[in-house]
């Protein structure tokens, strides 16, 4: 059976797209998923089985989330398997253990071009440093996210997709999710 790691996006910020994880839960288990967990109140979610993966996937969970949920967002989803190539590929092995806080990958829908990488390198004004691998942009915050130029909204508009952060603390609890 696979096991997927679910993403969404922009989920419960204030009342922007305000959803509770049992509800999450019970939307997969219904369209039959299994062993549905979620972590934090933040819209990560491991579940097992389903036929489609990647795009596909992605497409019918936000579907099923706007017309069952009234929910619109993206779904960032990940196999079990990519998740831990991930996090190996991870080119920052040190922050990862000394500042885990302020390491943060982004979940992309698309993997960007080399060009916009470097545009989103070019735009860089703080001690920030962003590395991209296929769908995940590894980013460094060293003096914090919140006071970061480097937002969301400006990475996704220099790569030219869609995406969702998480901090790598949050990265090592939802794979040790999805490999019990």
């Amino acid at each position: 059976m696979t096991i997927h790691v679910a993403l969404l996006r922009a989920v419960n910020l204030g009342q922007h797209n305000k959803v509770g994880m049992h509800e999450l839960r019970e939307l997969l288990a219904g369209l039959g998923f299994t062993e549905v967990r979620s972590l934090l109140h933040s819209g990560n979610l491991v579940f097992g089985g389903g036929a489609a993966t990647g795009a596909r996937l992605e497409a019918s969970l936000e579907e099923a989330s706007k017309k069952r949920l009234g929910l619109e967002t993206d779904f960032l989803v990940r196999t079990a398997r990519e998740w831990k190539t991930m996090v190996t590929d991870n080119p920052f092995p040190d922050e990862a253990k000394s500042d885990p806080a302020h390491l943060v990958v982004m979940f992309l829908k698309e993997a960007p071009d080399r060009k916009s990488v470097a545009a989103l390198q070019g735009t860089i004004a703080g001690r920030e440093t962003v590395r991209v691998k296929g769908r995940h942009a590894y980013i460094l915050y060293p003096d914090g996210i919140g006071r970061s130029r480097l937002t969301t909204a400006l990475i996704e508009r220099k790569l030219g997709t869609r995406g969702t952060g998480r901090n790598w603390n949050t990265i090592l609890k939802l794979r040790a999710l999805a490999e019990t």
